[in-house]
């Protein structure tokens, strides 16, 4: 019997519509819907998420940012020059919060799980949408975990082609999440330097891998066989969330990386070796960005098929330029983890 596999979505989140020639639009939700009717995963259910509760949120935001995005309900608006929203933004906002926090229970029941959400969320930080971004959805569902489930060590991994800045700002000072994130750097928002790794009680549990333009598939796989890995079997994460963004694949017409859909395939092996291994299989994954529609729903499957499990191929070697980020990751990570 395949696992179950919990995928939320809903068609609410279709009404968000930032406006014409937006990259963040309607149809990468329709793009993904349509890999999978074309080709469904078995053990797969999509089920409509609950919008999340004010409560739930203001664990990441603060009570003014949400009374700022309350007020635009309804209307059309901007929270930046990135980030504009309609009149159902909110609704959409709300709902997609909602998504990865349900996708976090449906782990605790022992489904793997996947939040195919919009509008994304990693870049959202305390008081301030940004980046596409309304809220932290993958921050809300890791302070739902611990808050409401009980988990004491939870693991974000951040494979967005940009930073997650406001997931990590949300867990700076935390050792109870463990935010890693690989991204293109330089790039927007031109945070995640390796040097950034955490203040007072959360140093060292914070771990950026900034990587140069055009990486692929051999190098993201250097970055998590040899840095990550080693870092979650010390860490040991009672649950692992993905901020699973696409827009690294060669395709997409933002990202500038060479990552393919088998490429996604294997990153997702990993993190589900490090759930099966260390958190009882408990693993959620929870969309981010990825603007070429067809790389999109493909990667997206490729990762569902590999939840309910399917082998992925296996992967190039990497390039030198991938062989030195690893190293420059590895040295500001040297005070605290062994590799």
């Amino acid at each position: 019997m395949p696992p179950e596999l919990a995928l939320y979505l809903d068609d609410a989140m279709l009404a968000h519509n930032p406006g014409p020639f937006h990259p963040e639009h309607p149809g990468r939700l329709r793009a993904v819907l349509d890999a999978l009717q074309a080709s469904p995963i078995p053990g797969s259910r999509l089920l409509s998420p609950r919008p999340a509760l004010r409560e739930e949120i203001e664990k990441i935001h603060t009570a003014s940012y949400l009374d700022q995005v309350e007020a635009l309900r309804g209307r059309h608006g901007e929270l930046d020059r990135d980030t504009a929203l309609s009149p159902r933004s909110v609704e959409a906002a709300y709902l997609a919060a909602g998504a990865a926090i349900e996708a976090v229970e449906a782990t605790s029941r022992g489904a793997r799980s996947f939040a195919l959400v919009r509008p994304p969320g990693h870049h959202a930080e305390a008081d301030q949408g940004m980046g596409f971004c309304i809220f932290n959805n993958v921050a809300i569902a890791a302070a739902h975990a611990i808050d409401t489930l009980g988990l004491k060590r939870v693991l974000i991994l951040d494979w967005d082609v940009h930073h997650g800045n406001g997931t990590q700002a949300s867990f700076y000072r935390r050792p109870d999440v463990l935010v890693f994130n690989v991204h293109r750097s330089p790039f927007y928002p031109g945070s995640g330097a390796a040097h950034e790794t955490g203040i007072g009680a959360g140093e060292g549990f914070t771990v950026n891998a900034p990587l140069p333009a055009a990486l692929g598939d051999g190098d993201y796989h250097l970055i998590f066989r040899e840095l990550l890995l080693p870092i979650a079997e010390v860490y040991r994460p009672e649950l692992v969330l993905v901020s699973a963004g696409f827009d690294a694949h060669r395709d997409d017409p933002l990202g500038g990386m060479r990552l393919s859909e088998d490429g996604y395939a294997a990153l997702c092996s990993l993190a589900l070796d490090i759930a099966v291994r260390h958190a009882d299989g408990r693993i959620s994954l929870v969309l981010e960005g990825g603007y070429g529609l067809a790389a999109l729903g493909q990667s997206v499957r490729s990762c569902l098929r590999v939840l309910g499990g399917a082998t992925p191929p296996p992967m190039p070697s990497a390039s030198l330029r991938g062989e030195q980020a690893l190293r420059e990751a590895q040295v500001a990570q040297a005070g605290r983890w062994r590799f």
